[in-house]
């Protein structure tokens, strides 16, 4: 159990919350979050009395004491799955993910998660995230998307990578091979309501993301201040067939929302190859390229999208780091075939 006291600084906001989150020290790394649930618990007091509702006015000279405790065992199985460590420290671990695997369990996969298996990896070197020795997953990809992943492996950097991701300051760069070919050029691709053209010859897709009004396992894209503000950069790198009917392309995000990439793609009618949710299935033409590359394209069992690239500051340190990936075996014949 850690004990921590907090004086309230001058013009402090009105709520309990809010005034401890602008006050504790960053090295304590409580989130907002955590700090509701220590409140909820009954762990936050002010002169021996428990305050615990986070809507308690709270004014200047305050002092209040937290019971931090220590963190507890984390109810998911450990398993011993291999996995691709980038890189890692006492702090974090930068993990490249292959397709297939769902980074955290939930009610449909209880085990077998990227999460049971850096629980295994890490053993007894976690010092708590949230109140619980587990890995802090600040981000997540698809399940069949393959790349990058950071997790945190202690409060502190938790905390800090997710202010980095909330500001949208960290580097995300993915490889997608995509149906047709995104021309800055293109009059339809120009007329569609979100699509702009940058300065090197990419595109900018901007918009409102939310959940489908009725198909509520796919996201779908709004405008007018509808669902969570959403930017994808995408710049065409290779153009394959004769007429060029399919294309590599990297897409960077500045903001990470869920399937970002492949709803946008698809808006702007350049959905990834081997999609199931998106149309990903349609047709490509026999004759535009090789049969080989023409079967394996027909028969790509994923939505073709590799996260190549992150780049971020060290939560502690603060020293700028930038990883990158290799693309998977699967994606690499692929192309190979198309070139």
């Amino acid at each position: 159990m850690t004990n921590l006291c907090i004086t309230i600084a001058a013009n402090p906001p009105s709520r309990l919350d809010k005034a401890l989150a602008r006050d504790v020290p960053e090295e304590a790394a409580l989130s907002r979050t955590r700090l509701a649930r220590l409140i909820a618990d009954g762990a936050v007091t002010r002169g021996g009395v428990v305050l615990d509702s986070a809507k308690i006015a709270v004014q200047e000279g305050d002092e209040i004491n937290i019971k931090v405790p220590e963190a507890v065992s984390y109810d998911v199985v450990a398993q011993d799955i291999p996995l691709d460590i980038v890189w890692e420290d006492e702090d974090l671990c930068v993990v490249n993910k292959p397709a297939g695997m769902v980074v955290h369990p939930a009610p449909g996969t209880p085990d077998g998660t990227l999460v049971n298996a850096l629980l295994h990896h890490f053993g007894g070197d976690l010092s708590g995230v949230g109140g619980e020795k587990r890995p802090g997953i600040v981000h997540r990809i698809d399940k069949d998307t393959s790349g990058l992943l950071v997790v945190a492996k202690s409060d502190r950097a938790h905390h800090g990578l997710a202010k980095q991701f909330e500001k949208h300051t960290a580097q995300r760069a993915y490889l997608a091979l995509v149906n047709g070919v995104p021309d800055p050029a293109d009059p339809r691709l120009m007329g569609t309501k979100g699509v702009s053209a940058g300065g090197r010859g990419d595109i900018t897709i901007t918009s409102g993301l939310a959940r489908h009004k009725t198909e509520r396992q796919r996201q779908a894209v709004f405008f007018d201040g509808q669902g969570r503000h959403a930017i994808t950069h995408a710049r065409v790198l290779e153009r394959y067939g004769s007429p060029e009917t399919l294309s590599l392309v990297e897409c960077r995000l500045e903001t990470g929302r869920t399937h970002q990439i492949r709803v946008h793609m698809t808006h702007a009618g350049h959905s990834l190859v081997g999609d199931p949710v998106y149309g990903g299935r349609r047709k490509v033409s026999a004759k535009a390229i090789s049969p080989e590359a023409h079967k394996a394209v027909m028969a790509f069992n994923r939505q073709a999208l590799h996260a190549r690239e992150l780049g971020f500051d060290h939560p502690v340190s603060g020293e700028p780091l930038l990883f990158q990936a290799e693309i998977p075996a699967d994606m690499a014949e692929l192309l190979k075939l198309l070139r």
